[in-house]
Parts: structure tokens; C-alpha cells; sequence
């Protein structure tokens, strides 16, 4: 097989896979897939993962061609749209991959617009951040790195207030969560307390490899958008960097376990798709020296999730299936599946991969 027809047929998988899988869900969303059988768990409003199945639909739609998949990535994001004033940070996740592949389509592209403006107006500027919010249960006045990638470019495509915001809102999840003593791996998640201000939650604990993976995606984002001082650029160099080497995202298992300290524990393939596109966007910053290693580490990790990790037809279970995502190890839910943004980011990895995708855009 040629250097670029696995990734096309691993593409094809995938998207193949992303049809069954609106069959089987109809009008419901889908989060994670038993690895026995393929059957999803579903819930009906997407919770926060809701984006990455209308961003696979998409990318299937522009995979296909098809008028009649393209209207189904657009129903499906229309379902989106009590989301975008909702009280929660993963409206980025939600609301910005849901419609920044939805090129042409204008329904997507006004939701767009009402969720960026929604989320600058939920700007908090004495925290400096938009809160994680109530929407999704427990305490509002809460930070987590993934409550960052998704809303950064959402926020910024606001205008100069929004890029103020995405900016401020990044750099304020650095603060938190990148170690004071300049170096190890990042605290993830951090609640507001009002007499003794921001205490860090043990859950997720440092060492979460999908948290890291989230934090790194947005610190791309932030490189690729920079376009004034406020941004930072210095700093979210040294952040990259920072990341890249202490939460060994260049040296280390190309499929990580979901927590770093427990290399026994279950792998995430999830937070291996996310580190390889955040990867493939590093190799897109001007003037870097991490991109030739970036871009090498990228392909490694496609190829491994491609050939050890996806389903291929004649098994008994559904072909392209991205297997071994971790939902919760914490709770112990779904911690060997397939999950629909595990999907999504290898289908995203694969697009860009063979130029059918600009990440600049996503």
C-alpha cells in the first residue's frame, strides 16, 4: 500500500462507519460504542460531544459529495443550536466543530456567529475566562483544560472583543493549569473558591493524557490566530514547547494510557487523535522549530491508530470502529470503546493527512 493510501483507507473506514452509525441513531446523538458489537449509547441532546458528530457528518459529506449527506451534517447541527447561549464552556467543543466544516452552509454559519457572540458575552473579566458553567452539572465557578480548545477559535472569530477574550481565556487556563515550577505535567482541572480562590479538583487528576491533549490543541489554535500582542505569542511558544517535552507527546507510547501515571491502566486512542491533529496544526506556525518532529510524530500516530486500533470489514463487529477510547476511567464508563470524538479527530487527522482538510480553518 502506498504512504498515502492507508490514511485513505482508513478515511474511507471511518466515514463508512460514521453512516452506520447515523442509521442506527436517527434523531438521537451518539457518545460511545460497545467494542463487542458497535451499538451506541446514545443521549438526545448531545451533551458536550454533540459537535463532533455533526463534524463527522461533514467531513463525510464532503468525503461523499453527496446533497443527501449534506443535508443530514446539517440537520444534525441545527439540533445544536440550544447550546449556544447554554451556561457552559464546552460550547466551544460543541458549537465550534459542529459548524467550522460547514463550508457554504448558512444555517451553520449564523449559529456560528450566535454562539461566539453568546460566549463573549459569558467572558467573566475580573476571572478573566468564560467559567465552565452550570450546564453540565456541578459547580459553576470551575476551569478545565477542556473547557479551552473549541472555544478559543469560537471566541475569536467574534471580532476584536472576541479575540481579546480568547485570548485572556487561554492564558488564564495557562496560569491555572501549567506547573509554577516550570516544569511537569499540567493540573487539569481547578474550582473558585471564594475565600481562598482557585483550589485544584482531583478529578481529573494530573497525568489526565486527554486534558494535555485539549490544552495542546488550543495553544495551537491560539499560535495559528495570533494576530496581535495580546496573544502573547512568547509565551504560548514556551507553552507548547513545555507541553510537547514534560507530558512527552513527541517520545512517548504513541497511544497513551488515559492516565500517565498508570501505564497499566486503559490507553485512550481519543487523546492520541486529538494530539495528532493539535501536532499537525504545530507544523503550521511560522517560523517553528518543532515542525519537521511534529509532523513526523503526527503520521506515527495516525498510522499506529489506523492499524492497531480501527476495525477492518470481515470481523464480527462494524468496520471502522476507532477502538480502545476511554470515556471515564475514574467511573469506570466505557473505558475500552469506540467514542464519537475519537472518531471525529482521526477522521479530522486522516482529511488534513491528504490535504482534503485546512486546519487553519478547523
Amino acid at each position: 500500500m502506498t504512504a498515502m493510501g492507508w490514511a485513505e483507507e482508513a478515511l474511507d473506514l471511518v466515514l463508512r462507519r460514521a453512516g452506520e452509525t447515523s442509521e442506527q441513531v436517527g434523531d438521537r446523538f451518539p457518545l460511545y460504542a460497545d467494542p463487542a458489537d458497535g451499538r451506541w449509547t446514545t443521549t438526545g441532546r448531545g451533551s458536550w460531544t454533540g459537535g463532533f458528530w455533526a463534524g463527522l457528518l461533514w467531513l463525510r459529506a464532503g468525503h461523499t459529495g453527496s446533497d443527501e449527506d449534506r443535508t443530514a451534517a446539517a440537520t444534525v447541527t441545527a439540533r445544536l443550536a440550544p447550546w449556544a447561549e447554554a451556561d457552559t464552556a464546552t460550547r466551544g467543543l460543541i458549537l465550534w466543530y459542529g459548524t467550522a466544516l460547514a463550508a457554504g452552509d448558512a444555517a451553520a454559519g449564523a449559529l456560528q456567529r450566535r454562539a461566539a457572540k453568546a460566549a463573549v458575552g459569558a467572558f467573566d473579566p475580573q476571572l478573566g475566562l468564560v467559567p465552565w458553567g452550570a450546564a453540565l452539572g456541578g459547580a459553576r465557578m470551575r476551569a478545565r483544560t477542556d473547557g479551552v480548545p473549541g472555544l478559543v477559535p469560537l471566541l475569536a472569530s467574534a471580532g476584536p472583543e472576541g479575540q481579546v477574550a480568547a485570548a485572556a481565556h487561554l492564558h488564564r487556563h495557562l496560569d491555572l493549569c501549567l506547573p509554577r515550577e516550570g516544569t511537569g505535567r499540567p493540573r487539569p482541572a481547578w474550582r473558585r473558591d471564594e475565600a481562598n480562590g482557585w483550589l485544584a479538583e482531583a478529578d481529573p487528576a494530573r497525568g489526565w493524557t486527554r486534558g494535555e491533549a485539549w490544552l495542546l490543541l488550543a495553544v495551537a489554535d491560539a499560535l495559528l490566530l495570533a494576530e496581535a500582542p495580546s496573544w502573547r505569542t512568547d509565551r504560548l511558544t514556551r507553552a507548547a514547547e513545555l507541553l510537547l517535552a514534560d507530558c512527552a507527546m513527541l517520545v512517548g507510547p504513541l497511544v497513551p494510557p488515559t492516565d500517565a501515571h498508570h501505564a497499566d491502566g486503559p490507553l485512550d486512542t481519543s487523546a492520541a487523535a486529538v494530539t495528532a491533529v493539535a501536532l499537525q496544526k504545530l507544523t503550521l506556525v511560522s517560523g517553528a522549530g518543532w515542525s519537521t518532529a511534529c509532523a513526523s510524530r503526527a503520521e506515527a500516530v495516525l498510522h499506529r491508530l489506523a492499524h492497531d486500533h480501527l476495525t477492518r470489514p470481515g470481523g464480527t463487529r462494524p468496520a471502522g470502529m476507532l477502538l480502545d477510547g476511554c470515556y471515564d476511567a475514574h467511573s469506570g464508563t466505557a473505558v475500552r470503546h469506540e467514542l464519537v470524538w475519537g472518531d471525529f479527530f482521526l477522521a479530522l487527522g486522516l482529511a488534513a493527512r491528504l490535504g482534503r482538510v485546512d486546519l487553519r480553518r478547523v
